[in-house]
């Protein structure tokens, strides 16, 4: 049986499952005519060729779609969404957070044990655990990986915080690994931190180097997925680890598709390009519900949205950075600021319901630590009340209804995000409302996610709709807004949500790290929140709700987290891809023996039939919403 198979103009021929031909690209109506010439040659030449890339799905593959973009491969300096989930399969930490209740539980080390002072904390690693390399993972790699963030700033870019009270890391031989801290540390089980192997990192000087990024796919990984090649905004694809100390994944490959916003990742599973989708918009969402072969997911989410406000931010040797309007180190502007913006508005108008209004910067899904203000702390929605704060603070309004200050100055400020983000577009516009009752003029400024990164990293914003994913322990999401966290000169270095540094804070922190009552320590955590927030250098507008779904027609189901009814794709950890189930292959292929890369003609002895239309549409993806993890 001679099959034909069109994906974008280019077509293949194939017979009895050997692929003979593939045609270039030539004009519609030259099409049916060059391809029946193309094929009656082949058939006669009988000569096989190799099918290129993307012509055919070999092996049962998983296709997630990505709204977001990348910012590294490289695990040292990843910071974005996607690219840290990158590091996650590609690598395996020390611990992670369960798939059932998100508690510690066991990678490269298999147990640990503190010493009663709860300073020195002992790993034992593994034993059998290969890099795909085939060397040993041995205790020097972990020690390798957190000695490098100790002795090496860039290296500590997307998870410094994690290692600032470390004293000293060894592998007194390849099966234990000793921390040393400098006070007790509550997260040490807790570290998102991927480990890297030794040979492969140990010889790279510079982690800043864009060839680094190119580590992931021609170095060695240890995780359930192994990235085999990257095209920067387009496509991140894996193979599955074989040798996967938990066993191999019932997928043969992973690939991570980049689209330009939600709207082409929808149609693109509708379509039944892509097998799961998460980011999903409150009204793409309801739409997709009862679609046919479409099953949605709708979990508690561990992100936050929040607008940070440039207050005169500094770098981490203290040097002002950035172009911010310095009206906006008054602390009464941003009070106002604060006052005049309805969280409640955005989660029933922006998200339609689908998430709370948020309060600190960490979720309500992590229920033990979530800062819910009492009614003196709470800064509450009211326009007068903001008005009023501006004309106590001498803040007249003009003749066009802004305001001006002592000196002179309008209060006009530019308001940055996400241009392919329907969240920002809207808040934006709420926001900008908003504003504008309380005498403040705002311009929006929504651009690309890799602009957006370079103006907040730079100090270059006024205001800035923002966001992070966070952690089950509460140390990373308190630790973004340290004085730690801030950037060094060259921009380099830390991963800093809001550039806050303030001494009551910075011991807080310091004092719930060593907290090892989790009561005590909630406690704490909270009251860090609430200085967080009084000092009005971020708004934590809404905590989200996450909303997925999947092709129920290619996979039966995934493994969720927390479960039984958490995410899918926005985990701490890999085990919604990792535990992706794929129907039965022989049921899917009965049903549609080709809807994952095109349409197949049956093309018999005699008669020829040649498909000139149709076929798929792969060119919608690109750049999306920044989104810092």
């Amino acid at each position: 049986m001679w099959l034909l198979f069109r994906l974008g103009g280019w077509y293949t021929a194939k017979f009895d499952g050997v692929v003979f031909v593939r045609t270039e690209r030539f004009p519609r109506r030259q099409r049916g005519l060059r391809v029946v010439a193309v094929l009656a040659a082949s058939a006669v030449a009988a000569v096989p060729f190799a099918p290129t890339a993307g012509a055919q799905q070999q092996g049962k593959v998983l296709r997630v779609a990505l709204t977001t973009g990348i910012d590294h491969l490289n695990p040292f300096t990843a910071s974005l969404s996607a690219a840290t989930q990158v590091g996650r399969f590609n690598y395996e930490f020390l611990t992670l957070p369960s798939a059932e209740d998100t508690q510690p539980t066991g990678g490269v080390a298999e147990s640990w044990k503190t010493s009663d002072d709860k300073l020195t904390w002992t790993f034992t690693i593994r034993q059998g655990m290969k890099w795909s390399d085939g060397k040993p993972v041995t205790a020097q790699d972990p020690a390798y990986t957190f000695q490098r963030m100790l002795d090496d700033e860039n290296a500590r870019t997307a998870n410094g915080s994690y290692v600032t009270n470390f004293e000293s890391v060894s592998a007194p031989d390849d099966k234990t690994l000793v921390i040393k801290t400098k006070a007790p540390q509550a997260s040490m089980t807790s570290l998102d931190v991927p480990i890297v192997p030794k040979h492969i990192w140990e010889p790279i000087k510079d982690l800043n180097a864009p060839s680094t990024d190119e580590m992931a796919v021609v170095g060695v990984g240890s995780g359930p997925y192994l990235v085999t090649e990257y095209k920067k905004n387009e496509f991140v694809k894996f193979k599955a680890n074989k040798d996967y100390w938990r066993g191999a994944p019932k997928v043969d490959e992973l690939q991570l598709l980049q689209f330009k916003d939600a709207e082409a990742a929808v149609n693109a599973l509708k379509q039944g390009e892509v097998d799961v989708i998460n980011r999903l918009t409150p009204t793409q969402f309801d739409a997709l519900k009862g679609e046919k072969n479409i099953t949605t997911n709708k979990a508690p989410g561990r992100r936050y949205n929040e607008l940070i406000v440039n207050f005169g931010v500094k770098n981490v040797a203290d040097q002002p950075i950035g172009d911010g309007n310095p009206l906006l180190k008054d602390i009464r502007v941003r009070k106002a600021i604060a006052q005049a913006i309805d969280t409640q508005a955005i989660v029933d108008r922006v998200m339609s319901g689908y998430g709370q209004p948020g309060t600190g910067v960490v979720p309500a899904i992590y229920k033990a630590f979530t800062w819910t203000p009492s009614d003196t702390e709470k800064t509450k929605y009211d326009i007068a009340a903001a008005n009023a704060t501006l004309d106590q603070a001498g803040f007249a309004k003009g003749a066009d209804g802004i305001r001006v200050a002592p000196g002179g100055a309008k209060l006009e400020f530019r308001l940055a995000g996400h241009a392919n983000r329907p969240f920002d577009q809207r808040t934006a516009q709420f926001i900008g409302g908003w504003l504008k009752d309380i005498g403040i003029a705002v311009k929006q400024e929504l651009v690309s996610d890799d602009e957006l990164d370079d103006r907040t990293t730079a100090g270059n914003y006024d205001l800035a709709i923002s966001g992070y994913g966070t952690s089950p322990d509460p140390d990373y999401a308190l630790g973004l807004n340290t004085c730690a966290a801030r950037p060094n000169a060259q921009g380099n270095g830390g991963t800093s949500a809001t550039f806050f540094c303030d001494p009551q804070y910075e011991e807080l922190y310091k004092k719930q790290l060593t907290e090892f009552d989790p009561a005590k320590r909630a406690e704490i955590v909270k009251q860090a929140q609430a200085v967080l927030a009084n000092q009005y250098v971020d708004v934590v507008l809404d905590y989200d709700n996450v909303l997925e779904a999947y092709r129920s027609d290619k996979f039966a189901s995934f493994t969720k987290q927390p479960q039984p009814d958490g995410a899918i794709l926005e985990q701490s950890g890999y085990w919604g891809v990792y535990g992706a189930t794929p129907v039965d292959a022989a049921a899917a292929n009965s049903e549609d023996s080709g809807s994952n890369t095109g349409l197949w003609i049956g093309i018999g002895a005699v008669v020829l039939v040649v498909l000139v239309g149709g076929g798929v549409l792969l060119g919608r993806r690109g750049k999306s919403a920044d989104d810092r993890e």
